[in-house]
């Protein structure tokens, strides 16, 4: 019960932008996710922990409207969520990355990026079709801040490059800046880390706590690279075969003994 009133209190007495609640999901006789519920406060990175199958990325694929859940609830920024079409939720203030980049192959990496600035323009397909003078002024505003995002993960000499020119890591930024370009109050991370050299991991690391200190935006990420997530999150959620096991700071989940048996398959 105590652990229960904490977890609704929150860690500092911040304001909940997240609050998932009972989450269950089934996919005819298999459970995905069974009676999940954690919070992630504003300004928080909170890392999402647990080996293959544990039902991470299910989770995400329901924040963003791609999955239906069977049970529970889930509220962001004080709203429910689960009734929002999945073609609102960018606009809602969720901006999400995957674990295979799907960019704009042909397409420059400040296009890649601008596309990702859809859900913030008004103007319409007669406004466009007449060029109004309010079209070019947003189109303006949209490169310019295409450009800003490009020069924050470090492209700037990349602009005008087509994505498919791009090695593996180069792309996982565009794909980032382009998640970042609707100006999300939660960024949604799957596996960030991917692919990337222990230096690469690094410099993503230090990315990842920019965007929260200074876009500040919140940020929920999955990822296998232990390292990078108890070194850069301010609370750790784990999962297994669908089920939450632990629950709070990395020192406390990396301590936790179903977390170690079921990375390690020993208990404590």
């Amino acid at each position: 019960m105590a652990q229960a009133e904490e977890e609704v209190a929150g860690t500092a007495g911040g304001k909940r932008l997240l609050e998932v609640s009972d989450m269950s999901v089934r996919f005819g006789g298999i459970v995905a996710l069974d009676g999940v519920s954690f919070g992630v406060e504003a300004g928080q990175i909170a890392g999402l922990i647990g080996p293959n199958g544990a039902g991470k990325t299910t989770l995400f694929n329901c924040l963003s409207r791609l999955y239906e859940c069977n049970g529970g609830s889930v509220s962001f920024d004080g709203q429910p969520l689960l009734q929002v079409p999945r073609h609102r939720i960018a606009a809602l203030g969720i901006g999400r990355t995957f674990q295979n980049v799907a960019l704009f192959a042909r397409m420059s990496v400040l296009d890649n990026v601008k596309v990702g600035r859809h859900c913030r323009t008004s103007s319409g397909f007669l406004s466009n079709a007449l060029r109004l003078a309010r079209v070019g002024a947003e189109e303006r505003r949209t490169v310019e801040r295409a450009r800003e995002l490009v020069h924050f993960v470090g492209l700037d000499a990349l602009a005008d490059t087509p994505v498919a020119a791009l090695p593996f890591p180069m792309q996982k930024r565009v794909e980032l800046a382009r998640a970042l370009s609707s100006d999300p109050k939660l960024l949604l991370l799957d596996e960030p880390a991917a692919g990337l050299n222990h230096e690469e991991v690094g410099t993503l690391g230090r990315l990842i706590r920019d965007i929260r200190d200074r876009l500040q935006m919140t940020v929920l990420l999955v990822e296998h690279h232990m390292s990078l997530v108890m070194s850069i999150s301010d609370k750790v959620v784990a999962l297994n075969f669908g089920r939450k096991i632990a629950d709070g700071t990395p020192d406390e989940v990396r301590a936790h003994p179903e977390v170690i048996k079921a990375y390690l398959g020993t208990a404590a």
